[in-house]
C-alpha cells in the first residue's frame, strides 16, 4: 500500500515538472527590449511594450503644427481706412509703412505693427484727446491686407494681393499651379507669431493669413 503511494506521488511529481518546463506560446525578448514587434502581437499574442502604443498614437497624430488662431494684428503693408468724426483733415487712407508705423496729422508717427484695429482705434483716439480734440471719436478698418508670398515649386512664385479667407491651396492655385517637381501632400508656412517668425508645415485646405509666406518644395523622385 505504501509502496503504491509513494508510486502515485512520484509520478504526479514528474508530470508537473514536465508543465513546467513546457515552451510558452510566445518567446519572451530581454527586459528593456523593443523587440516586439506588431506582427508578433497579432500571430501570437505576445504583450505589447508601452513605447508601442506611443509609436502607433505617433503614427496617426498629424505632422501639421496648427498656428494659433488669435486676433489679426497689422503690419507693414496694411491698407487703413481712419475716419475721425467732425475731422475731415485727419480722415484718410493710410498705409503701414516699412517701420510699422502710419503718420497722422496733428499726432504725428503712430506705431501700428502688433496693434489690432481697436487697439489702434484707442491710440489713436487717446493721442488727439490729449490736447487737440476734446471728445474724439475715432473708427479704424482695414481697406487693403498686405500681401502674401508663394515661393519654391510654383509655375510663378512672388507676392499676390490678399483676399479674405483663402486657402494654402487657393495661394498655389493664384501662382499658377504646382510644377512637374513639386512635392504637393504638404507645404511650410512662415508666419509671424507674436512678432515672431514661426514655421509649420501644414495641409492644403489650412486657412493663410496676409504676410504669410507659402513654401512648396521640391520632391525627392
Amino acid at each position: 500500500m505504501r509502496l503504491r503511494r509513494l508510486l502515485v506521488v512520484m509520478l504526479a511529481t514528474l508530470a508537473l515538472t514536465a508543465c513546467a518546463r513546457q515552451a510558452p506560446r510566445y518567446a519572451v525578448a530581454p527586459a528593456g527590449s523593443l523587440a516586439y514587434s506588431e506582427l508578433d502581437a497579432r500571430m501570437y499574442g505576445a504583450p505589447q511594450p508601452a513605447s508601442y502604443a506611443v509609436r502607433r498614437v505617433a503614427q496617426v497624430v498629424p505632422v501639421a503644427v496648427a498656428f494659433e488662431d488669435g486676433p489679426y494684428t497689422l503690419d507693414s503693408g496694411d491698407r487703413l481706412r481712419i475716419v475721425v468724426f467732425g475731422q475731415d483733415a485727419i480722415s484718410n487712407n493710410y498705409t503701414v509703412d516699412a517701420q510699422g508705423q502710419i503718420s497722422v496729422p496733428l499726432v504725428g508717427a503712430i506705431e501700428a505693427r502688433g496693434l489690432t484695429t481697436a487697439q489702434l482705434t484707442n491710440t489713436i483716439a487717446g493721442r488727439l484727446k490729449s490736447g487737440f480734440v476734446r471728445d474724439p471719436s475715432v473708427a479704424v478698418e482695414i481697406e487693403t491686407y498686405r500681401p502674401f508670398f508663394v515661393l519654391g515649386e510654383v509655375t510663378f512664385p512672388g507676392q499676390y494681393p490678399y483676399v479674405p479667407n483663402m486657402t494654402v491651396e487657393n495661394a498655389i492655385a493664384i501662382a499658377g499651379g504646382f510644377t512637374p517637381r513639386a512635392a504637393k501632400d504638404k507645404v511650410t508656412i512662415t508666419r509671424k507669431i507674436q512678432g515672431v517668425p514661426t514655421r509649420s508645415t501644414l495641409p492644403l485646405r489650412y486657412p493663410i493669413r496676409p504676410g504669410d509666406t507659402v513654401e512648396i518644395s521640391e520632391r525627392w523622385f
